[in-house]
């Protein structure tokens, strides 16, 4: 019997498009039964942050970044072209005229697909995000984390 292949990718970017194509390599992978885990690091944690703002105690710095960072995946900006946030909505509708699928949903999908969801808590401690503010069902750890799976796998991706 042939062990299930691996795929692992570290999602450091908190741009929607380049986050929207780390998720869409995560659910193809996983529908070719691979074993998928996305570390989500640095402005990638942005992807696993809830929409809707969490009372947690911060301190100044850690306000600041809560205030400047995009709360949830359909409110990050894109990587080329947003033009003052008018990028994203372009992209939006004609994604929604090619029915692609958004990221929000394509996040919802990796979770029914048992996509392993890591966030960085180092990088947390240093932007100030605690785990009330993050998507539910998630998993933590630091680079070991990464590297354990990492190690083991077919596919490697960094975006």
């Amino acid at each position: 019997m042939q062990d299930k292949k691996k795929t692992t990718i570290v999602l450091f970017s908190g741009d929607y498009d380049k986050a929207m194509a780390a998720y869409i390599i995560a659910n193809g992978a996983a529908a070719y039964d691979h074993e998928v885990t996305i570390f989500h690091t640095f402005w990638g944690l942005n992807a696993l942050r809830k929409d809707s703002q969490v009372p947690v105690k911060k301190n100044f710095l850690e306000k600041m970044f809560g205030k400047l960072m995009p709360r949830g995946t359909d409110k990050m900006g894109i990587s080329k072209m947003n033009y003052l946030g008018m990028g994203p909505k372009m992209i939006k509708r004609v994604m929604k005229k090619h029915n692609a699928m958004p990221l929000p949903q394509l996040v919802d999908m990796a979770q029914e697909q048992d996509v392993k969801l890591i966030a960085c808590t180092m990088t947390m401690d240093l932007l100030g995000l605690q785990k009330k503010e993050l998507l539910d069902e998630i998993e933590y750890g630091g680079v070991a984390a990464y590297v354990g799976e990492a190690e083991e796998g077919n596919i490697s991706l960094f975006i």
